[in-house]
Order: C-alpha cells, then sequence, then structure tokens
C-alpha cells in the first residue's frame, strides 16, 4: 500500500517531463498506475472478502505516537476499485478531450488519485486528514486551471473554503473522538466505540465536514459552481472520487458512532432533505452539466441515508448505490463532455437530434440513465429494491420508517424524471442546429462511457459478485428483524416491487408534466447565501482593519505587549507561585553591567539621533555579553559579542539610506506613559516569569544528562556538543529560519531598489570624472572607484589586506576548536563574516568579489545543504538522523586524528552563516560611493520640521 501511494506521487511529479516526449500518449501511461491498482487490489479481494485485512505501518515520529498506518478491509477495497477503476477510464479518455495543459492537468489528476487512495487507505484519523485536504487542494487546482478565468477562479475558491472550513471542523471531532477513545487508530475506534457527551459531539463535528466535502444541504452550493471545471475533473471528482470521501467517512465511522444521539437524526434529515430539493432542482436545469450536479447533489444524499442509518440492508443498499452512482454518474458526464466537444453545447434548449447523429453514445448513456433510473437488470434496481427493503421494514432503530419511505419513493420518483429529461434534452427530437454540426466521436473517446455504462449492466446482472463485495461491509451490522436481506433481481410479487415500479410512474408523469410544475425561486438558493456571506466577512474585515491596522508601529508594540502581559501575566498572577530567593549577584562586577545595561538602555528612549541610538542599543547587548561571560558562559558571550558587532554594521549600513535624525513629532505626554508602562509591565513580568521558573524546577536539570553523554558525543564543550549533537534537530531547524528570514529581508530591500552602483562620475555608465596628470591611471584596490577620495583611508584599506587572512584563520580555529573550547561553526561563521564586512567597507563591493569569488548564494545553498545531509546520512546506515560518531584515524605522517562526524554539521552552519552575511552585504550596501546629497537634504529637511515647520 506505501508502495501505490509512492507510485501514484512518483509518476504524478514526472508527468511533467514525460508528456513532451510522449504527447497524447501520457494518458495512456499516467492510466498505468491507477490500473496497477486495481490488479493489486483484485489479488488481495480473497482474503479481505473472507473477513481478512491487510495492514501495513510507516513509522513517521515513533516519539510522539505518529505513524502512518495503512489498513485494507472490505470497505476500503470497494472505495479502491471505484477510486481506481473510474481514475483509469478517465485518463484515457482525457486522450481525446484534453487539448491543452495536458502535462497539468495529467499531473494533478494522478495526484488526486494518489491523494484518494491514501485517505481510503488510511487508518489513522491524521492520517485520513491529511490526504483528506490533499483532495482539497487538488480539486482547488484543477477547478481553478491557470487561473485565466473569473468564473474558474471563483469556484475554486468557493470549493476550498467550504471544504476546507468543514474539514477542520471533522478534524477538531476527530480529535476529541481519538482522545475519548484513548487511541487514533480508526479500527480500534470501530472495534471498541466510545461513548459519552464528547462522543456526541465529536459525532456532529464530524458529520458537519462529511456534509461539507459530500455537498449536503445546505452547503452543497460548491458543487454546481464547480461545474465550470473541464469535464473529466466533474466526472471524477465531483462525481466519482472527490465527494464521495464524505459518503465514506460516514460508511466508516457509522458502525461505531450510528447509536451515538445526535448521528442517526442528523444523517437522515440531511440526506433526505438533500435527495428530495436538489432533485427538485434538478428537473430545472437546462445546461446537461448542471443537471448532473444536483443530480450527484441529490444522490450523495440517499447515500449519506443509507450509509450512515446504521442497519445492515441500509449498509448493503449504500454499498450497491455507492458502486452504482459512481459508474453511472460517471459515465453520463463523459457523455455529456462529449457533446460538448463535439457538438459545441451542453444547452439541452440548443441540443436535438443527437442521438441520431451519435446512436453509440446515445445507446450508452441511455443505458447508464436507466441505472441511475433504477431499471432492472441493472445494478441501481439492485440498490433501489434494497434501500426500500431497509426502511419499509426497518426495525426499531429507524424511527418513523414509513414516512421516511414515503420520502424515498418522493426522491427516486424525482431521480426517474430527471434522468429522463437528461436523455430525452440531450439525444431526443429531430436533428437541428448543433446535431448538424456535430462530429461523431471516435471509438476511443466513447469507450470509457461504454465501459462504465456496461459495468452497471454487469453489476446487476452479477449480483452474486456485486452481493458477496456489498455483504462484506454490511455484515458489520447485525441482521435486520426480518433475517440477513440477499441482492436479487427477482424477489417475487412484493410490495418493495411495488413500489420500485412506483417511482418508475410517478418519475414518468413528472417529466411528462415537467413544464407545468412550480418554479424553484421559493427554495433557499445557497450560492446567493454563500456570495452574501463573503461579502458580510470582507465588510467585518474592512471595519476591523480599518480601526486597527492604523498605520502606527509604535501602537502595535503597545498592543502585543499589553497582550503578552494580560494573558500570560494574568495567569501567572493567578498561580501565584513563590518567587524564590535568589541571590542579588553573583560577582561584583554584575552590579556595574547592570548599570551600563540600564543606563544604555534609558538612554536610547531620548536620544533623537539615528546612530546615537544603535550605538546605545549594542551597548545595551555588549553588557548582556559581559553578564554572560560573568557567570561562566564563554559561548554564549563570544555568540553574543560577535553578534551585536555584526547586527551593528548592518544596521549602520542601512542607516546610511535615511536621515541622520528620528522623525521628529509631538507625541503626548500621556501616550508617552502608556508606552512607558507597558514597556515596564513586560521587564517585570519577564522578570518575575524567570524567577519562578527558576524556583519550580523540582526535577534534575537536563544539564546534568547531556554531562553524562559528552565521552559519548567525542565533545569535551557542552555548549557545542548540545548544538551539534544533543540538539541538532533544534540547530537545523534554526539555520532553516536563518536562511529563509534572509533570502526574505534580501528581497524586500531589493524590491525596487537602485540597481547598480554609482560612478563618482554620475549613474550607471555616466562620465567619468576628468583625469589629472597628478592622479593614478590604474587603482591597486578592486572597488577603489566606488569610494570618494575623501572617505577612503589607505591605512585601513592596507590594515585591512593584512588582517583578512588572519581573521579568517581565528574564524577556521573557532569553527574546529568549538567541539573543546569556546567556539563552534556559528561563532566562527560570524568571525568570517566580519572580516568579509571589513573587506566590503574599504573596498567596496567589487572587492569583496575579489575576496570571494563563489556566489553568496551557492554559499548559503551549500551549507544548508551540507547540514541536512550530515543529518540524514545515518539512516543509510541503519541509524537514527542526526546521530554522531567518533572516529579515530592513524595517518602516518601526522599521528592519531580524533573527531566527530557532526564536526561537518558544524561546517555546514558555518558556510550558511557565512553566505547569509554575503547576502546581507548585497542587498543593503548597493554602493559605498552613491551620492550622499539626498541624505543631507533628508536631514536638512528633518532640522526644519523640528524647528516648527510642517510635519
Amino acid at each position: 500500500m506505501l508502495f501505490l501511494l509512492a507510485a501514484y506521487a512518483a509518476v504524478a511529479v514526472a508527468i511533467p517531463w514525460w508528456q513532451p516526449r510522449l504527447g497524447r500518449a501520457v494518458w495512456a501511461v499516467a492510466s498505468l498506475v491507477p490500473l496497477a491498482t486495481v490488479a493489486w487490489a483484485g489479488t488481495r479481494a480473497a482474503r479481505v472478502l473472507d473477513g481478512g485485512e491487510y495492514r501495513e505501518t510507516l513509522a513517521w515520529a515513533p516519539s510522539l505516537g505518529l505513524t502512518v498506518d495503512l489498513r485494507l478491509d472490505p470497505l476500503s477495497l470497494l472505495m479502491l476499485w471505484v477510486v481506481a477503476g473510474v481514475g483509469a477510464l478517465v485518463l484515457l479518455y482525457c486522450r481525446y478531450y484534453v487539448e491543452r495543459d495536458a502535462a497539468r492537468q495529467a499531473a494533478l489528476l494522478l495526484a488526486f488519485a494518489g491523494a484518494m487512495t491514501g485517505l481510503v487507505l488510511a487508518d489513522n484519523v491524521f492520517v485520513l486528514y491529511v490526504f483528506w485536504e490533499l483532495t482539497t487542494v487538488a480539486s482547488f487546482l484543477l477547478i481553478a486551471g491557470r487561473g485565466e478565468e473569473e468564473n474558474e477562479r471563483r469556484a475554486a475558491r468557493q470549493a476550498l473554503l467550504v471544504t476546507v472550513a468543514g474539514g477542520l471542523v471533522m478534524l477538531l471531532g476527530l480529535v476529541l473522538l481519538g482522545w475519548t477513545a484513548g487511541t487514533y487508530r480508526i479500527s480500534a475506534i470501530l472495534a471498541d466505540p466510545p461513548r459519552g457527551g464528547a462522543v456526541s459531539a465529536a459525532a456532529v463535528l464530524v458529520l458537519i465536514g462529511a456534509f461539507a466535502k459530500s455537498a449536503q444541504m445546505p452547503l452543497h452550493g460548491w458543487l454546481p459552481a464547480a461545474m465550470v471545471a473541464p469535464t473529466p475533473v466533474s466526472a471524477y471528482l465531483h462525481a466519482a472520487a472527490m465527494v464521495k470521501a464524505g459518503v465514506y467517512l460516514v460508511a466508516r465511522l457509522a458502525p461505531a458512532l450510528a447509536e451515538v444521539a445526535p448521528w442517526r437524526p442528523m444523517v437522515l434529515a440531511v440526506g433526505l432533505t438533500t435527495m428530495v430539493l436538489a432533485a427538485w432542482r434538478a428537473l430545472r436545469a437546462t445546461d446537461l452539466k448542471l443537471l448532473l450536479a444536483y443530480g450527484t447533489i441529490s444522490e450523495l444524499g440517499l447515500l449519506v441515508t443509507l450509509l450512515g442509518a446504521g442497519t445492515r440492508t441500509a449498509a448493503l443498499a449504500g454499498a450497491v448505490m455507492l458502486l452504482a452512482h459512481a459508474a453511472f454518474k460517471s459515465a453520463l458526464f463523459l457523455s455529456v463532455g462529449i457533446l460538448d466537444h463535439r457538438a459545441g453545447t451542453r444547452d439541452i434548449r440548443e441540443l436535438s437530434g443527437v442521438g441520431r447523429r451519435m446512436p453509440v453514445l446515445f445507446a450508452v448513456t441511455a443505458l447508464a440513465a436507466a441505472s441511475m433510473a433504477g431499471i432492472p437488470p441493472l445494478v441501481g434496481y439492485l440498490g433501489k429494491e434494497a434501500y426500500f427493503e431497509a426502511f419499509l421494514y426497518g426495525d426499531a432503530r429507524l424511527d418513523g420508517h414509513r414516512q421516511l419511505t414515503v420520502v424515498l419513493v418522493i426522491g427516486s420518483a424525482l431521480t426517474v424524471a430527471y434522468a429522463a429529461r437528461f436523455v430525452q434534452g440531450a439525444f431526443g427530437g429531430p436533428p437541428e442546429g448543433a446535431a448538424r454540426r456535430a462530429e461523431r466521436p471516435e471509438a476511443g473517446f466513447v469507450a470509457p462511457v461504454a465501459v462504465l455504462a456496461g459495468a452497471g449492466l454487469a453489476l446487476g446482472v452479477g449480483y452474486a459478485g456485486t452481493a458477496a463485495l456489498a455483504a462484506a461491509y454490511a455484515d458489520a451490522y447485525p441482521p435486520g428483524p426480518h433475517g440477513p436481506y440477499e441482492l436479487s433481481l427477482w424477489h417475487g410479487f412484493t410490495p418493495v416491487l411495488g413500489l420500485s415500479a412506483l417511482t418508475l410512474a410517478l418519475g414518468g408523469l413528472v417529466h411528462l408534466g415537467r413544464r407545468s410544475l412550480p418554479v424553484t425561486a421559493l427554495l433557499p438558493d445557497a450560492q446567493r447565501a454563500f456570495d452574501r456571506t463573503i461579502a458580510a466577512a470582507d465588510r467585518l474585515a474592512l471595519t476591523v482593519t480599518r480601526h486597527t491596522q492604523v498605520g502606527s508601529l509604535p501602537l502595535y508594540l503597545v498592543v502585543l505587549l499589553t497582550t503578552v502581559v494580560v494573558v500570560p501575566g494574568a495567569a501567572l498572577a493567578a498561580g501565584a507561585p513563590p518567587l524564590g530567593s535568589p541571590l542579588p549577584w553573583w560577582s561584583p562586577v554584575e552590579p556595574f553591567l547592570a548599570v551600563v545595561v540600564l543606563t544604555a538602555a534609558a538612554a536610547v528612549v531620548g536620544t533623537r539621533h539615528r546612530l546615537t541610538g544603535i550605538l546605545l542599543t549594542g551597548a545595551v547587548g555588549y553588557g548582556v555579553a559581559g553578564m554572560f561571560l560573568v557567570r561562566g558562559a564563554p559561548d554564549l558571550a563570544l555568540t553574543q559579542f560577535l553578534v551585536e558587532t555584526m547586527t551593528l554594521v548592518v544596521v549602520v549600513l542601512v542607516l546610511r539610506r535615511m536621515p541622520a535624525r528620528f522623525s521628529p513629532g509631538r507625541t503626548m505626554t500621556r501616550v508617552r506613559l502608556v508606552r512607558a508602562a507597558a514597556a515596564g509591565a513586560v521587564g517585570v513580568l519577564v522578570t518575575c516569569f524567570a524567577l519562578v521558573a527558576s524556583a519550580a524546577r523540582t526535577a534534575p536539570a537536563i544539564s546534568s544528562g547531556y554531562a553524562h553523554r559528552m565521552e559519548e558525543a567525542g565533545a569535551e564543550n557542552i555548549v557545542n556538543a548540545i548544538v551539534v549533537d544533543f540538539r541538532a534537530l533544534d540547530t537545523l531547524g534554526e539555520i532553516s529560519v536563518l536562511l529563509v528570514a534572509a533570502v526574505g529581508t534580501v528581497s524586500l530591500i531589493r524590491v525596487g531598489g537602485r540597481g547598480d552602483a554609482r560612478t563618482p562620475g554620475g549613474g550607471p555608465g555616466g562620465p567619468s570624472p576628468t583625469a589629472h596628470w597628478d592622479e593614478p591611471v590604474r587603482t591597486w584596490l578592486p572597488g577603489a572607484p566606488e569610494r570618494p577620495g575623501g572617505e577612503r583611508s589607505v591605512l585601513l584599506e592596507v590594515a585591512t589586506r593584512l588582517l583578512f587572512p588572519s581573521i579568517l584563520v581565528l574564524s577556521l580555529f573557532l569553527l574546529f576548536s568549538g567541539h573543546y573550547g569556546p567556539g563552534g561553526g556559528f561563532a566562527g561563521g560570524l568571525v568570517a563574516g566580519q572580516a568579509l564586512v571589513l573587506r566590503y567597507l574599504v573596498g567596496g563591493r567589487a572587492d569583496l568579489g575579489a575576496a570571494v569569488r563563489v556566489p553568496a548564494s551557492v554559499v548559503t545553498g551549500s551549507g544548508m545543504l551540507l547540514a541536512a545531509a550530515v543529518g540524514t546520512f545515518p539512516l543509510l546506515l541503519g541509524g537514527v538522523p542526526l546521530e554522531s560518531t567518533v572516529v579515530t584515524l592513524h595517518p602516518p605522517v601526522v599521528g592519531t586524528v580524533k573527531f566527530a562526524t557532526s564536526l561537518f554539521f558544524d561546517v555546514g552552519v558555518y558556510l550558511l552563516v557565512v553566505g547569509v552575511v554575503l547576502e546581507l552585504l548585497s542587498a543593503v550596501g548597493v554602493s559605498l560611493g552613491q551620492d550622499m546629497a539626498e541624505a543631507d537634504e533628508a536631514e536638512a529637511t528633518a532640522e526644519d520640521e523640528e524647528q516648527g515647520g510642517p510635519r
């Protein structure tokens, strides 16, 4: 089963590369995977139908209890044949239907088939939910197409919103159900169903998600809107497969939840209401796809009713109707696609006489429609007889079963009526207009329709095989009061036979008198309700945004900080734990450093110059680094010093593009007091939290466990061992975040950027300054033209050239000695970054390019790739990810060399940090020699405004 899912994913990814070479044959290649699924399921059918099952498990995160559990049982076998069988025929049909964008369509259809396969095989609620949402994403992409048409985008957005919202509600119900049952394995929940008030709430939430996915009223509006998608998509996703996901979920959980109080009333009320009202709407539709869409909603209501009723006969009827509906409805949709493709329209009012023009298509379509109407000996008739039997002679659990039977008769009669309307509207009448222009389809175009329509006949005539497949699922319920019901084409002259004949007669009368039927204007319009809901949500969003997003960063910070103080602070105050009695300080140096930090922080608030504020902020950071050093944490102190230095340099480069002073403003005193109060409250909260957390510890510190494993890691520096050995996964995540943040920052800076560097003589490509006799013809430093002569320092340039190699050697020393002393990949990378910054400051981008001849993106990507590769390599040797090993070598000249393989992980961190520094330098300093007139002018303007000018 895992192999099947991998095959779907692999072929779906490969199809865009294969399609240019294969052409239209790509559809046949894509169909091989679902055909293989049908064959694989057939080889396991005998055991499954005898009561056995197949299981596979893949440990995803065993420590968290997360596993990919798959199970093949009778219900999943039935659904697997539906998904894979119809999917293969739809893919073959697409060879004749799809004329453009074949690679994308084939890949998405195959990916959707794989997601549906995973959904029906899932034996874990979280795995089921993942595949559930993957089908939603595939549906969205297939409906939207390339997003060129507004109606496609609108329909895709509606389908996404409704089904995803329902899926989130369903997820909450599944989590609640698993928590109550004590397990998230579906088979375990079915074996020992939980009970209680929480289970009732879970049942309601799960049903809401199922109703949204299966387009039950009033959540059905997205399905008719989705008919803008290509016909193969409608046939596969919105008739045979995706909409069946909700029905499948109801069928899967009904054996465990049917006796829970809200389940059966919700299923019967929603299902039967949907069946009747949607069938009534289908009678008024003039677009063939829209007619079939409302017919699909009606039949999905019937399936939800049957599979959720919780009795054996109803479950048997539901399983049969599920097979029947997949066959006849996908065949009807595909036939509409042929009509639209060949006649150029699917409007009943424009189609007349197509049956004479396309007799083969007419014959197979009529066969599928007859199965939908429940005419013997087709499989639709078998299902209709079974569900009349289930409700006419229902057991005590089906309250009001006779009244429910009347509703079923009405819904079935309406089904007959719109089936007749479909056939007559599409194929009846004399040849006119579109029929005369229609071209006869190729045999291969009609073949999938013929196979699906023929399947309805084969499943009906061969009812013994159909019964074996359906009964294997239905036997999970106890037999009814009259014993187990058996499928058959002939049970004698019974009341059930009379009801079947009555539906045919009533359906024929309704079809003949449909023009005199009342219109459907009084029925609720789901599309209008959805549009009004979205419009109301947009207005609410605008109102909230208008009052909250006022464009003031200080206001946003005050709100965020106040929330931090109120919410966690209230919880901290409510618990009122003791703060402990920590020592005021450990070293006499600490009070001095505290005064430095507090004084610098207070001075930042009062300064009006940007550079002064940045330097004071750096002083705060250096003071904290001194605290780390005094407390015996040299690694933290080193990292803090380096980070502060790098931050200062980068921010100063940014400030070169901004006025020297902060923008003047007249902030009211009370506003300043509010901000000061919020900042002080956060400080008090953090202090109290730190004291409480320190005093509340009861278990031994985790550091003691790390200390005992130092020899295992081959390290002497516990900090570096934690970073690259014990908590290497955290480090991998942190450098990934650093990479993403750097890429995002560089992208934002470069949006609307200046482009190339300016030369002192003008813009890019501008005239060079006039040469004089005493000026050198060539410069000895690359990038010298980027700096105005007055800003250059020969001493600094020469010192940089001398110090640059030494700083790089120091960075490598910190890298390789990190396992045994202060340092490591991060600290070494920052030191190398400082060397590159110094090289950049004296020589600009050209000199930096001379020092590092590899693009920054290559350095960054190499570091990330190396760290990830080192982390996953142990898997190839049977180990666990990010596992480290101590290696001892004895080279003939050097002697004994001992190192841990985590060193290579640290090298990856080193390269990533260096690459990030290079990226930032290339972004924040486009040119060191840019004209400073703009900055001077901005500063002068700021001074004028500060003296009283308009703001």
